[in-house]
């Protein structure tokens, strides 16, 4: 089909049409999935506090694995009307939210002017991405300084409060 090297992170903390937030991010994954985007690997679900710590529900944090050969853009546009179509409405930065969906990374593309940013920003410093990351990825190294996700991973600022949910949690 294309790259199998491309990631996207998911999460949500609020229900939606689709029911509570772990339920949303298995939909909203059914649906990205199919014309021109294949599902290479899923990592487990982790619950997580809200970063920056605020006063609203812990999220549910995942990352696939997809295998396309959309753009960098395309592939943004379709997060971006998937979200939409789940009934994400953008008002303001670290808002509680019923999805999200980002792309973190692109078969190692470095950008760091114009949309999409990639890596994506500050995903090196979120426990929420780089543990399910490490998940499907073992072997996965930060595209601008080549740092392996183990590294990364021990490299955390503490204090982010993440677990694994069971398979059938």
């Amino acid at each position: 089909m294309g790259k199998s090297c491309v990631f996207v992170a998911l999460g949500a903390n609020l229900p939606s049409p689709w029911g509570p937030p772990r339920a949303t991010l298995e939909a909203a994954l059914e649906h990205l999935c199919g014309d021109g985007i294949g599902l290479v690997a899923r990592s487990p679900w982790y619950e997580t506090a809200p970063v920056p710590d605020l006063d609203q529900p812990w999220y549910v944090n995942g990352v696939a694995r997809l295998d396309t050969a959309l753009s960098p853009e395309a592939l943004l546009a379709r997060l971006h009307a998937l979200e939409e179509a789940f009934g994400r409405v953008r008002r303001q930065r670290w808002e509680a939210r019923a999805i999200d969906l980002d792309l973190i990374d692109h078969c190692g593309l470095v950008r760091l002017e114009g949309a999409p940013l990639l890596p994506h920003p500050r995903m090196d410093q979120r426990a929420f991405v780089l543990m399910p990351l490490a998940d499907v990825a073992p072997d996965w190294r930060h595209p601008v300084d080549g740092r392996p996700i183990a590294e990364l991973l021990v490299a955390l600022p503490p204090g982010q409060r993440i677990r694994r949910l069971s398979p059938d949690a």
